[in-house]
């Protein structure tokens, strides 16, 4: 069975949680798993690195940034090889270039075009773990290109493809997808499964726990994504597509800042939810600004500063929908 792991900056921000990862890869691999591990910049250091270019250049060459910034992804795939090996689970770290991941010329936002990963799966044949550095491929001419909020994740879907993985699994700080926020409103319940459409309703809406981008390359192609935390064992959520007795009308609720709008995921979430919602706000007396129907999305703009609270009163509607 071949696994792509995906560990996040914050499952790697320190050695004792480098250490915990390359653990949870050791098991996989003791289970008989082939593994291909992409990973992140750790931590903070992307961020840290674009002030440091930007206190030399507050318009630096974009060019440039992405030699910079794939910097952080090529550390974290070095030694996470570096753990596993002292682990006793020999593995190769490679650059995104160097498993054969190609994307058009758009410094700083560039597209995947294509994966021609013969050396990752030369390392899987010779024994080894191969590690990746998410986030980064070539352009055309040879240079270094990053992909963009979310690289990492698009990354591990994109091989999870393109190698005909049985399984991607995305570890993060999270415990896996709830109908909400549990930061922001503690009786959200964590969900077992949630149907690819809502996943991506929801990380269009401003969800952070998945990219839009990695959603929509996974319902694409066909990839069996499951979302797991990093640092507690559990089960996760497994994103796919369910079959319609197994998708509740409302799979959750999230928020948007920048566009003071909360966002209602699942099948439900139509015009005619709609009333529902606006007598729920106007309850507490929350003004409805405007409303708008996508596809599996029922979105809702509010006061600014009634966001939360807004989110907070309509996650009651998602749990009465749930079952």
């Amino acid at each position: 069975m071949l696994l792509i792991q995906k560990f996040g900056g914050s499952s790697l921000a320190d050695r004792e949680r480098l250490r915990r990862a390359a653990e949870i890869a050791l098991a996989a691999r003791q289970a008989g798993h082939r593994l291909v591990i992409v990973v992140s910049a750790a931590g903070d250091s992307t961020d840290e690195l674009i002030d440091l270019a930007h206190a030399i250049d507050p318009s630096p060459p974009l060019r440039e940034m992405d030699a910079l910034l794939s910097t952080g992804e090529q550390r974290s795939a070095a030694l996470m090889a570096i753990q596993l090996c002292s682990l006793g689970a020999p593995a190769r770290s490679f650059a995104g270039w160097q498993a054969g991941i190609e994307t058009d010329s758009v410094h700083g936002g560039a597209k995947i075009r294509r994966i021609a990963p013969q050396r990752l799966l030369d390392a899987l044949d010779a024994g080894l773990i191969a590690v990746t550095a998410g986030f980064q491929g070539r352009t055309p001419d040879g240079d270094l290109s990053t992909l963009g909020r979310g690289g990492s994740d698009t990354t591990a879907v994109a091989l999870a493809a393109a190698m005909g993985a049985d399984r991607c699994e995305i570890y993060t700080d999270v415990d896996g997808v709830f109908t909400a926020d549990p930061r922001l409103i503690p009786e959200a319940v964590k969900l077992s499964a949630i149907d690819s459409r809502d996943m991506l309703a929801l990380a269009e809406g401003g969800s952070q726990v998945l990219h839009p981008a990695s959603v929509r390359l996974a319902m694409e192609n066909g990839v069996d994504l499951r979302l797991l935390s990093s640092f507690r064992p559990g089960e996760g959520t497994a994103v796919r597509r369910l079959r319609a007795g197994e998708r509740p009308a409302l799979a959750g609720v999230t928020r948007d800042r920048e566009r003071s709008a909360v966002t209602l995921a699942g099948r439900e979430a139509g015009a005619a939810l709609l009333p529902l919602c606006r007598e729920t706000l106007s309850a507490r007396g929350i003004p409805l600004i405007r409303s708008e129907i996508g596809e599996n999305a029922l979105r809702l703009t509010v006061p600014p500063e009634r966001l939360d609270e807004a989110m907070r009163c309509l996650h009651g509607i998602v749990l009465s929908m749930l079952a």
